[in-house]
């Protein structure tokens, strides 16, 4: 059969720290697939005391011998795409050689951005948080049979195709009574579409066929997290995309039978951005303090997130859904100045209690279970910290493998745990 294809991806509502971790293990792996969403994403990674923070690009761009590939089930916005590879190329990485885009992947335009604009203006207080990058509108056309795709590119017809869905966002954005986007706008998307036909466009499905017939390890890459899935998330505050393990496989045509591990990545705390239900949502001091000290701000659109404790419920629905063998933990030196850590074990819904998470979360009451807090992290991993991890492995019946200590790539602990992988 040859290799298997290892997904790693987000187990909360996103921002769990997955470009971190995605370059902690890149070495391991031949190949890094990203499978789905956009510019939407941003995947920080801090190396050796620089940020970089990553929208489209796979995390493994940063390692020698890593070939990291945008796939099928990926949306890119050429202009966005092209100023990210340039900011990758002005740290002294090569990119040649180390990045492939499917062909089959979706294209951004300049209108979908505006439509974006124009539908959450229209929704008003009932708007959903969009990142307003046109993420929703071209999955829409991608659904709808519409889309334009990096393939097209190389077709001769590409100015008719382009010019036709532009007139059918037109007609759209006349009846938002909304303005489409300026000349300028489109001149710098047609300038970055030249250099995007360039690049390294491949079938990217038959590329990763052949990476698994030579033996080659693969790690998909997702985007977002499990809580924001379309279909499984707290709809409609959700992505456009499958955010879950079975999006990997149709984010980059790789048959089920192909998926080896599959590494859950969450905080010790929880966050969200934009609107929707959050049950263990702190709107008090605590809440502010942990936004300050984690630097809870996003890495896209620079929105304070909002903060709460770490919810089981939501977690163990996260594993269940993506068959979750292993779990990351992120950022518990965030909470390393704190005498007390509450966690969520339970809610208590219509006067019942109960550990799953219900079909309407807003009416979810959260339970909570104090913990000691485990004060400043260093190489070793504290008493309180342990038991901490602990109470998660029991919860959810997944080992918590990775522990993050800090920002920086060095700043990781692997973690032997007793709790078998499934």
């Amino acid at each position: 059969m040859g290799a298997r294809m290892d997904v790693l991806l987000g187990a909360q509502w996103g921002d769990e720290g997955k470009g971190k971790v995605v370059d902690v293990v890149a070495p391991r792996y031949q190949v890094v697939a990203r499978f789905q969403g956009g510019p939407n994403a941003g995947h920080t990674l801090w190396i050796e005391g620089r940020k970089h923070v990553l929208h489209t690009v796979p995390s493994g761009v940063f390692h020698d011998g890593v070939m990291n590939l945008v796939g099928n089930g990926v949306v890119i916005d050429p202009v966005i795409f092209l100023q990210e590879l340039d900011g990758i190329a002005a740290s002294g990485v090569d990119l040649q050689g180390r990045l492939a885009i499917s062909r089959r992947a979706h294209l951004i335009l300049p209108t979908h951005r505006a439509l974006d604009a124009a539908s959450e203006a229209e929704k008003g207080k009932e708007r959903i948080g969009s990142t307003l990058k046109g993420i929703g509108p071209t999955y829409m056309d991608k659904t709808g049979r519409n889309g334009l795709r990096v393939g097209d590119l190389e077709r001769a017809d590409l100015h008719d195709r382009y010019r036709g869905l532009v007139r059918k966002h037109e007609r759209l954005l006349g009846l938002y009574g909304a303005p489409g986007p300026d000349r300028e706008a489109e001149e710098r998307w047609m300038h970055a579409v030249e250099r995007l036909r360039a690049m390294e466009l491949v079938d990217s499905e038959h590329v990763l066929d052949q990476a698994f017939r030579q033996g080659r390890q693969v790690l998909a890459e997702g985007a977002q997290g499990t809580l924001l899935d379309i279909d499984f998330g707290t709809y409609p505050f959700v992505t456009s995309s499958s955010t879950i393990c079975a999006g990997a496989c149709s984010g980059l045509g790789v048959p089920p039978s192909r998926i080896g591990r599959v590494i859950g990545i969450f905080k010790a705390y929880c966050t969200r951005v934009g609107s929707g239900p959050f049950p263990t949502e702190l709107t008090d001091g605590t809440g502010d303090h942990i936004r300050k000290a984690g630097n809870e701000f996003g890495s896209t659109t620079g929105r304070p997130r909002r903060c709460g404790w770490l919810d089981l419920p939501a977690l163990r629905y996260a594993v269940m859904i993506n068959g979750v063998s292993e779990l990351a933990m992120m950022k518990a030196d965030v909470l390393s100045d704190m005498d007390r850590v509450r966690v969520c074990t339970h809610y208590r819904v219509n006067g019942e209690l109960t550990d799953r998470l219900p079909y309407d979360v807003q009416g979810a009451e959260p339970v909570y279970a104090d913990c000691d807090g485990w004060g400043a992290l260093g190489s070793d991993i504290p008493d309180a910290l342990e038991r901490y991890i602990r109470r998660i492995e029991e919860a959810v019946q997944v080992p918590v493998r990775i522990l993050s200590t800090g920002p920086d790539r060095r700043q990781t602990i692997e973690r032997p745990s007793a709790v078998a992988v499934l």
